[in-house]
């Protein structure tokens, strides 16, 4: 893991949080407590800053980043990426300068992009891009490139969302005692 100051911001990470190898954090990073942070993430909060919430895990190969005004994609003063607590992220996901609330999943290979707003209870499926400004309302499930959402959640995705934490939270500690 590499933690990396940027205009005199250093990560501030919680001491039950994991971050595996790999890793690198830079700049106005804060990570709640008992997430995870898996092998080869990058999260870079150089000109806004990052949030993560309790019990949220980031897996592997997921780039996290904001916006400034001079890059936003939708304009106006940037964004930071803000993520609630009791989130997965899966593996090699890219976020981007937006807003996921809690009890949230967003499958591997997912885009979410400036402005979206994934609200609570909401299943973004694997290789979904979401656009700039876009809201995933709670209970549903999006999915396409495109994302556009097709269906309310069932009951079994509703599970996995509350349950998902629960499991990379045991073995994030796991990984800790070695």
């Amino acid at each position: 893991m590499k933690l990396f100051s940027y205009k005199n911001k250093l990560p501030k990470i919680s001491k039950t949080v994991f971050v595996a190898s790999g890793s690198s954090i830079i700049g106005d990073v804060e990570i709640d407590e008992m997430s995870s942070i898996w092998f080869n993430c990058a999260l870079r909060a150089d000109v806004n800053y990052i949030r993560i919430g309790k019990k949220t895990n980031i897996q592997d190969g997921t780039i996290i980043h904001v916006s400034s005004g001079g890059f936003s994609a939708t304009g106006g003063g940037g964004n930071p990426t803000i993520i609630g607590d009791n989130v997965t992220i899966g593996h090699n996901a890219t976020i981007h300068a937006c807003v996921i609330n809690s009890n949230s999943l967003i499958g591997m290979g997912s885009v979410i992009l400036d402005q979206a707003v994934i609200d609570e209870m909401s299943f973004v499926a694997a290789g979904c891009l979401i656009p700039p400004g876009t809201i995933v309302k709670s209970n549903e499930l999006w999915a396409g490139n495109p994302g556009r959402c097709i269906r309310k959640l069932k009951d079994k995705e509703k599970e996995l969302i509350l349950n998902t934490p629960e499991t990379y939270y045991k073995l994030s500690k796991e990984f800790m005692r070695k």
